[in-house]
């Protein structure tokens, strides 16, 4: 059987370099996580669990530097979870997450479910607590577990499509018209 070039041969060997890009563009529109990342967090504002105070629910948390974390979140992101106290551990589970990915005068919005859990440098689910009543501060990052895969896709930026109409050059733009060369009359 002889070779011979013809136009499905060249589709078939073109399509996988002028696809990849296309697959990329793809992928920048998804916030990904593979199940077992860990990423590092802190908590937005002081919890403080007293004696008769068992959860909490509506925890905000946003991410940070911390030492152990395989994977990071964008800079811009707030994550609502419930923390609950176990036998002298703070149990931090989240439910989903609202993420804004800048880039350069575009940003790019992922709101989606956020299924994780928190667990101490000992690696025991939960975040070791001494004493009563037990804390978590702003400052103190901790580690998230993912507990299943995180794919969450971009939502649509209202004010984005706004902001192209402005940067919008010639005279369409309807906050950025392009002004006339004629004089404004008084």
């Amino acid at each position: 059987m002889s070779f011979k070039p013809t136009p499905f041969w060249l589709t078939a060997l073109a399509v996988p370099f002028f696809a990849t890009p296309l697959l990329a563009i793809a992928e920048e529109a998804t916030l990904s996580l593979p199940n077992e990342a860990t990423v590092g967090v802190e908590v937005v504002e002081e919890l403080a669990f007293e004696s008769n105070q068992a959860r909490l629910n509506d925890i905000l948390l946003h991410p940070t530097q911390a030492a152990g974390a395989s994977h990071s979140l964008p800079e811009y992101c707030v994550i609502v979870g419930s923390a609950q106290m176990v036998d002298e551990r703070i149990r931090v589970t989240t439910q989903e997450a609202t993420c804004i990915e800048t880039n350069d005068a575009d940003s790019d919005i992922f709101t989606g479910e956020f299924s994780a859990s928190a667990y101490g440098e000992d690696g025991q689910y939960g975040i070791a607590c001494e004493g009563i009543p037990c804390t978590l501060s702003p400052g103190q990052p901790f580690l998230l577990t993912l507990d299943q895969p995180v794919e969450i896709v971009e939502q649509d930026n209202p004010s984005a499509e706004l902001n192209e109409q402005r940067r919008q050059a010639d005279g369409e733009g309807i906050a950025n018209p392009v002004p006339r060369e004629e004089a404004v009359p008084d």
